[in-house]
């Protein structure tokens, strides 16, 4: 079946299996030289290899019919190698068949000939030389690992394998039957790879494999054909270049398959892991890329100097599959220590996981997809031509016609007009992640000038403060002692800072005290990173983070002091949907998952690896959030319902993760549940609060107290230890069942008693005041729902029960005057938290309304705030009119005051007349709740 185009299009397909047949479908194939050659030298053989797509199982058929008739191993191999690619062009030009098809079979090919070619070596060599053998006699390893496309599983019809051989462990080959002819287990797998290549990479009349290319291997051409996995960590760990992270982030064990089937190579992921991602955003590759790529344009300039012909190369040439890979690789080796789901091999996987991580376009991603699979397919038809390993197109007219007519297109000028449109959007996407810096809104200047001699050059253009700070550097050991290269990249921020202070607002204002506090605080937070050149590096290659940064700290002073706390958070301001957008828990708890699946399959996630992940992500979360507020994208009110929905989905997913780590665990999932009091009940979090929260569980096995209790425990741990990414939260765990005197958890049954008054251990009246602001936060899976329920039935039981309202009024007075007394403030300033008519007056005259009034008045039982119940209490009669309203109003004038001072780290006091009018508001609410 031919492609159904429009226009310019290139053709999509889902399987060639699929492909209905055509009576009449246009002989493409038949025009391919290499093809011709085929026909004629293999008729015999061509029916060997089985109807449909090649794959290992059909090529197996054809190989060992082969070997029946008498065919040697390299010949069987090299006969094979003909049938397919016969096989795939045809499938491919005739029937259009889809990219996967034609890479998948070339891969499979490979891992075949490998295989077999293993196996064969071995087998002489044990029969000469005896098994290599480990120390505890135990027979050492080979390992075959595929790099490049052979490794993602893209190879093309005419792809060299890249191939590096190592082996497990050194030792000794056990000798021939007399115990002779002993070889080191180095000397063994070096004949081993010698007997490997010429089966697969020594040309014969049948021609070869596959092209064979060790030039990847530790120490290049100049390094052992083979090493063991020990002197591979060393160079890795000593001697492993930039350049080599990208070659080895597509590695894969291909052969033997015993080893590949066996999943033997956790070994080789812990060595190969940390060197390709470092456990932090990595912008200083960006430089090391930069060069592999002008190295790779130079050698392409180099071989068409004198031949115009060769410079339109689909893979080298602008806008080719090398820019695609380069620009996804980029971002892989970037985020990929820190973001474990974007480790992944193909292209075009890569691409699309790129797209859910919010670190591309949804559209660039299909887009550059479209591109690849079109230059891909295009690059197949080069080497269908002669089977010849070149990408360039042909001059020839008749060949460049049969490739655009091969591709679904009329003739040559769609076809090179589809070409040239994807290739300029390829460059273009590069250039904007690569190729140059840009400017960033005429203030960060992005365009690489000639750096200064030295950062005392710049001080007669900085305003006087940040000059002096400067200053300092100039004669500190702390910069003294920096790389040139480091020192260089801190001169171009310094000087990127000073053309933002001269334009602030972009309309000629000039510098502002407020400017020149955020470039301050800029220094302050730089200066003990600057030996952490990550963070230098992603200023340097992204300026819109550096605008983005300055304009934060000249916000307010809190998200300077969070940044020092975090600096890895800084990454966030590079996305430029951030301050848009709000949580969203589903995507969050989405991506927390999918990261732990992706350490899970990989054999990294531990404990430690864990916590940091929960605490980088949260931290990332709330940092967003602080950014959209200081930006004025989100309210008070909306601050505290991301940071509680926040913390929720935390405290969720802390808690499935932690529990499988509890020792005699006595069921899958833990029937357990949290209860969330203060703040995180009431759904006012703010920055940097502590969370209330009492644990129960629902178990009646024998052994629950036991093994909650550790739960308990470890989870407190979980969400409170201090690692490299910080902590999570400060626990309050005193509203638990007796207080601190109490069990860190509790059965429900219990605390159900105890809150209900049921038997001689009951709770006080402050404890029925918390329980106004309390929820259930989380519950198990398969039993959250219903102890959800059951917990709401209690809290409603508590708040509707019978009371003495003056014994009741007088408690709470009491608790107040007590709370008063322990925050005093001087008489002529008003604190609008703890002050008569502050914001604590507004949550004990609430907490008394519904104490008091549930019963008479259910629409005060839902837990939905004190602005909220405020506004019900009056609608209900129990406020005198527009009492309930202006104290509604007055408390979220307070809470916002709040905010802001402590975002300014400023005193939440005032001096009067301020909030005056607040202050009455609060002062009538009390007056006539409590007379």
């Amino acid at each position: 079946m031919t492609a159904s185009l429009e226009p310019g299009s290139a053709p999509t397909h889902t399987s060639v299996n699929q492909l209905p047949s055509n009576p009449t479908p246009p002989a493409f194939s038949s025009s391919s030289r290499f093809v011709q050659r085929l026909r004629r030298r293999y008729a015999a053989e061509l029916d060997l290899l089985p109807p449909g797509e090649p794959r290992r199982e059909s090529m197996t058929v054809a190989y060992d019919a082969l070997r029946v008739r008498g065919v040697a191993v390299g010949d069987a191999l090299r006969i094979v190698r003909q049938l397919t690619m016969e096989r795939l062009v045809t499938l491919d030009c005739d029937q259009q068949a889809p990219l996967a098809v034609v890479t998948t079979a070339v891969t499979e090919l490979a891992e075949l000939a490998l295989d077999i070619a293993c196996q064969d070596a071995c087998h002489e060599l044990d029969a000469q030389h005896g098994a290599p053998l480990g120390p505890e006699g135990q027979r050492s390893q080979l390992w075959v690992i595929g790099m490049g496309k052979l490794g993602a599983r893209e190879l093309n019809v005419s792809s060299d394998i890249d191939l590096i051989y190592l082996y497990d462990v050194d030792g000794e080959t056990a000798g021939d039957a007399d115990g002779r002819g002993k070889l080191s287990n180095q000397e063994y797998f070096a004949r081993a790879v010698k007997r490997i290549y010429a089966l697969v990479g020594d040309v014969t009349e049948h021609g070869f494999v596959f092209r064979v290319d060790l030039a990847l291997r530790p120490n290049g051409n100049s390094g052992p054909s083979v090493v063991s996995l020990d002197a591979l960590e060393e160079y890795f760990q000593v001697q492993g270049r930039e350049w080599e992270r990208f070659a080895w982030m597509k590695s894969r064990v291909v052969a033997p398959r015993d080893v590949v089937l066996g999943g033997h190579a956790q070994a080789l992921r812990n060595v190969v892991l940390p060197f390709v991602f470092r456990r932090y955003l990595d912008y200083s590759v960006f430089d090391s890329l930069r060069i592999l790529h002008r190295q790779i344009r130079e050698q392409s300039a180099r071989r068409s100097a004198g031949r115009p012909e060769r410079a339109n190369d689909v893979k080298l040439s602008r806008g080719g599959i090398r820019e695609i890979e380069f620009t996804v690789q980029l971002l892989q080796v970037v985020r990929g220590g820190q973001f474990p789901e974007l480790r992944t091999r193909p292209t075009l996987d890569a691409l699309q996981r790129l797209a859910r991580a919010n670190l591309m376009p949804q559209d660039t991603a299909d887009t550059l997809a479209a591109a690849y699979e079109f230059l891909r397919r295009v690059e197949h038809r080069i080497q269908y031509l002669d089977d010849q390993q070149t990408h360039v197109l042909p001059v020839n007219d008749d060949d460049l016609r049969w490739i655009a007519q091969s591709m679904g297109y009329a003739d040559c000028c769609p076809f090179l007009e589809q070409l040239d449109t994807h290739r300029e959007f390829v460059a273009q996407e590069f250039d904007k992640l690569l190729g140059g810096e840009k400017p960033c809104n005429g203030k960060c200047n992005g365009k690489k000038a000639a750096a200064p001699a030295d950062l005392v050059d710049l001080l007669d253009d900085l305003p006087p403060a940040f000059a002096e700070r400067i200053r300092d550097w100039c004669e500190t050991p702390r910069v003294l002692a920096l790389r040139e290269e480091t020192r260089g990249r801190l001169r171009q921020l310094v000087q990127r800072t000073g053309q933002w202070l001269k334009e602030p607002d972009g309309d000629g204002a000039g510098q502002t005290p407020r400017h020149v506090d955020a470039a301050m605080r800029w220094a302050d937070w730089i200066e003990p990173l600057m030996r952490r050149e990550s963070y230098l590096a992603l200023l340097v290659e992204r300026p819109a983070v550096q605008e983005r940064l300055l304009r934060l700290l000249g916000a307010a002073k809190w998200p300077a002091r969070y940044l020092m706390q975090h600096p890895g958070v800084i990454d966030e301001l590079a996305s430029d949907e951030m301050l848009s957008g709000r949580f969203v828990a589903e995507e969050f708890e989405r991506e927390l998952e999918a990261r732990h699946t992706s350490l899970t399959r990989t054999g990294e996630a531990d404990e430690e690896r864990l916590l940091n992940l929960l605490r980088h992500a949260h931290h990332a979360e709330v940092f967003r959030t602080l950014a959209r507020d200081v930006d004025g994208r989100i309210t008070v009110e909306q601050v505290a319902d991301d940071l509680s929905a926040l913390a929720d989905t935390t405290l969720r997913v802390t808690a499935r993760w932690c529990w499988p780590h509890v020792r005699n665990r006595h069921r899958e999932v833990a029937q357990f549940a949290i209860i969330g009091y203060g703040k995180l009940g009431g759904k006012e979090l703010g920055y940097g609060s502590d969370l209330d929260i009492v644990f129960v569980y629902d178990d009646d096995d024998e052994r629950a107290g036991e093994v909650y209790a550790a739960y308990v425990r470890k989870l407190i741990n979980w969400l409170t230890v201090k690692t490299r990414e910080g902590d999570l939260f400060e626990i309050d765990t005193a509203l638990r069942p007796n207080g601190n005197s109490g069990l860190l958890t509790t059965s429900f049954e219990a605390y159900e008693k105890y809150q209900l008054g049921r038997g001689s251990n009951t709770a006080w009246t402050w404890e029925h005041q918390a329980m106004t602001r309390a929820r259930f936060v989380l519950g198990s899976e398969d039993h959250g729902a219903e102890l959800g329920a059951r917990f709401d039935q209690v809290r409603e039981a508590v708040l509707v029960a019978p009371r003495d309202r003056e014994a009741l009024k007088a408690e709470i007075i009491g608790m107040r005057n007590k709370l008063r007394g322990a925050r005093p403030v001087k008489a002529d300033r008003f604190d609008v938290k703890h002050s008569p008519g502050g914001m604590v007056d507004a949550e004990f005259a609430v907490q008394f309304l519904v104490l008091s009034a549930s019963g008479a008045h259910p629409e005060l039982i839902p837990n939905l705030g004190n602005i909220a119940l405020l506004l019900r209490a009056e609608q209900a009669g129990l406020l005198p009119e527009g009492v309930g309203r202006d104290a509604a109003k007055a408390y979220r004038e307070l809470r916002r005051v709040q905010h802001t001072a402590r975002l300014n780290e400023e005193p939440t006091q005032v001096t009067p007349p301020a909030l005056s009018a607040e202050r009455d508001a609060m002062l009538a609410l009390w007056k006539a709740v409590f007379g």
